[in-house]
C-alpha cells in the first residue's frame, strides 16, 4: 500500500465519520446552517486549529491525550455493541498498545517534556495506531514488540499472579479472623449488667455496711428505775 492508498482511505475514513449521526457532525451541521461553509471545510479547519494549538498552544498535554481516548473510546464501544468480533479485536490492540505507550512515557516524559514539538508528535503517532488501515501502528507494535515479548514470559508472569493472588487471599482471611476475634473479645469486656441484677444489687446491703451501722448506732437509755426499800 503506497502513500496515496493511504491518503485515500483516510479521506474515506474521514467522509464516512462526518457522514454519521453524531454528536460532532450534528455540531458541525449546525454550524453549517449558520455560516454556509461546507462540513469538510470546517472539519480540516479544525484539524489544522488543532495542529498549531499542540504545536504553540498552552494545555497541549490535554488535549492530545483527549485525541488518543476519545475516537478509539467512541469506536470501542461501538465495537462492543456489533456483532462482530473483528473489530473488536482491532481496539483490544489499540488499548493494549496505548496502555504500554503510556507505562513508558510516565518514565520518559520528564525528559521528552522539554523536546520540541513533542505533544505534535505523540498525537501523530496516536493517530498512526488508530489509522484505519491493516498496518496501523497498533498492529505494528503489538506483532512486532509485545506479543513476542509476552508469548516469552506469559508462564512466569502467570506464575507470578497465581502466587500473589493465593498470598492476597491467605493474607485477607487471617486479617478477617483477627478483626473478627477482636470484635469478639471487646463485646465480651463491655457486655453491660442487666437491670434486673442492679435493682437485686441495690436492695440487698452488704455486710460491712450493716456491720458498720451496728457500731455507730447510739446505745439506748434503760427506763428502769431503782426500787426504794421501806423498813417500818
Amino acid at each position: 500500500m503506497g502513500l496515496l492508498d493511504i491518503l485515500t482511505s483516510i479521506k474515506d475514513r474521514a467522509e464516512k465519520f462526518l457522514n454519521e449521526k453524531n454528536v460532532v457532525t450534528d455540531f458541525l451541521g449546525k454550524v453549517e446552517e449558520k455560516t454556509g461553509i461546507k462540513k469538510k471545510i470546517l472539519a480540516f479547519g479544525a484539524v489544522s486549529v488543532t495542529g498549531l494549538y499542540l504545536v504553540y498552544g498552552y494545555g497541549a498535554s490535554l488535549l492530545c491525550n483527549l485525541i488518543g481516548f476519545v475516537y478509539p473510546a467512541y469506536y470501542s464501544i461501538k465495537a462492543i455493541e456489533s456483532p462482530s468480533k473483528e473489530d473488536d479485536t482491532k481496539w483490544l490492540t489499540y488499548w493494549v498498545v496505548y496502555g504500554v505507550f503510556s507505562l513508558g512515557e510516565f518514565f520518559s516524559d520528564i525528559f521528552l517534556y522539554w523536546f520540541p514539538f513533542y505533544y505534535a508528535f505523540k498525537c501523530l503517532f496516536l493517530l498512526w495506531c488508530m489509522a484505519p488501515m491493516s498496518w496501523n501502528g497498533s498492529q505494528v507494535i503489538y506483532n512486532k514488540v509485545v506479543r513476542p515479548v509476552f508469548l516469552r514470559h506469559e508462564a512466569t508472569v502467570d506464575n507470578m499472579v497465581s502466587n500473589l493472588s493465593g498470598k492476597a487471599m491467605s493474607a485477607a482471611e487471617n486479617l478477617t479472623r483477627e478483626v473478627l476475634s477482636n470484635l469478639v473479645k471487646n463485646k465480651a469486656l463491655v457486655t453491660p449488667v442487666s437491670p434486673v441484677a442492679q435493682s437485686e444489687a441495690k436492695s440487698l446491703p452488704s455486710s460491712s455496711t450493716a456491720a458498720s451501722s451496728s457500731k455507730t448506732a447510739p446505745s439506748q437509755p434503760s427506763d428502769e428505775r431503782p426500787v426504794r426499800i421501806c423498813h417500818d
